[in-house]
């Protein structure tokens, strides 16, 4: 994808399913201490990893999260300088990409954690078939039927809790732009569409269908498929995910994409867009673990715009978008990196 990611890291999923006895963490943990993320100065004692205030930021932090559980590796030997610069990812709320093999699980996992925070999950699905048109992240469900059985386990892991849905990054792209053989547009059509009207059951769960990004296609191109995947019954769409353009251009593009789908509101994956679209290199991979870039704006819902309903976390800062670059394979956790964005944000 434009912005790759694999699901989950092996050690994200290690402790997936046992996400609701990691929120036990959240009353103190000593090995998660480290310098505040917002305070600037490594090394100051601040506690455990906890959740961010409710009112402007409703979304749960999970406190057995990579970044977490790297602040907790620097803490152990004496590196307060690094584990306070992971501390400004590992105090936010990212999103939790379900993985392929028990998603019921994971949804439930993850659901029940977030509400007895008094929080709400922030979800990601991405297992189209035919994903990612054999890049780095290729893959996904079997078949259509493999992918509504996934899905309703991700359904019935949520019931009646809580939960926003990022619903396929790039799966709508990739027919726009032709990456997805024609022959398999009329059943992702079909899923997507089925996706939203499934999870649209839930009373708890909103479902954001991923957009695109200000640098990629045009509002123009993207209005009529985004109304045949099932536009209509969503919240809304998503737009940036795991890419880098600026929130100003993300917000003017993402109007100007309401403007032709009904006014539907929007969010922004603001996680590593703090300085904006690398420029360098070749311009087909520019997206991929690009040097230089930081982290943006901080999860809120409090956008000041009525037709932003957040700025999201959505790509997980500090994970490989690939193999490019001397990155690990997309998805896995990149401390280096993580490092790296965390010293450029300002």
């Amino acid at each position: 994808m434009y912005g790759s990611y694999n699901g989950r890291s092996g050690m994200a999923r290690a402790g997936a399913v046992a996400a609701v006895g990691a929120v036990l963490l959240l009353a103190g943990c000593s090995s998660l201490s480290g310098s505040s993320s917002g305070s600037g100065g490594a090394g100051k004692n601040t506690g455990a990893i906890g959740q961010r205030p409710r009112g402007s930021d409703p979304y749960w932090v999970n406190p057995d999260g990579n970044a977490a559980r790297q602040v907790a590796v620097y803490t152990k030997d004496g590196d307060g300088e690094n584990a306070g610069l992971i501390e400004k990812i590992a105090r936010q709320p990212v999103g939790e990409w379900i993985g392929p093999d028990d998603p019921e699980a994971e949804a439930k996992g993850f659901t029940e954690a977030a509400e007895k925070a008094g929080r709400e999950a922030l979800l990601v699905l991405y297992n189209i078939p035919h994903r990612d048109c054999g890049q780095f992240s290729r893959g996904g469900a079997a078949d259509g039927n493999a992918y509504r059985a996934w899905l309703e386990g991700v359904a019935k892991g949520i019931g009646d809790r809580r939960a926003t849905v990022i619903l396929e990054p790039d799966a709508l792209l990739h027919m726009v732009d032709g990456c997805t053989p024609q022959e398999f547009h009329e059943e992702r059509y079909d899923l997507l569409k089925g996706a939203v009207e499934r999870l649209k059951q839930q009373p708890g769960t909103r479902v954001y269908m991923d957009a695109g990004n200000a640098g990629w296609r045009t509002p123009d191109a993207l209005f009529r498929p985004l109304r045949r995947a099932g536009i209509g019954a969503a919240d809304g769409f998503a737009v940036n995910v795991s890419n880098f353009q600026t929130t100003a251009a993300s917000t003017d593009f993402g109007k100007q994409l309401s403007a032709k789908i009904d006014d539907k509101p929007f969010v922004i994956d603001t996680s590593r867009n703090g300085n904006g679209p690398y420029s360098g290199g070749a311009p087909e991979e520019n997206w991929c673990n690009p040097p230089g870039r930081a982290l943006g704006e901080t999860p809120t819902t409090d956008t000041g715009d009525e037709l932003v309903d957040a700025y999201l976390w959505v790509k997980r800062p500090g994970e490989s978008d690939g193999d490019c670059k001397g990155g690990p394979k997309a998805g896995d956790w990149w401390p280096e990196y993580a490092l790296g964005l965390a010293r450029a944000t300002k």
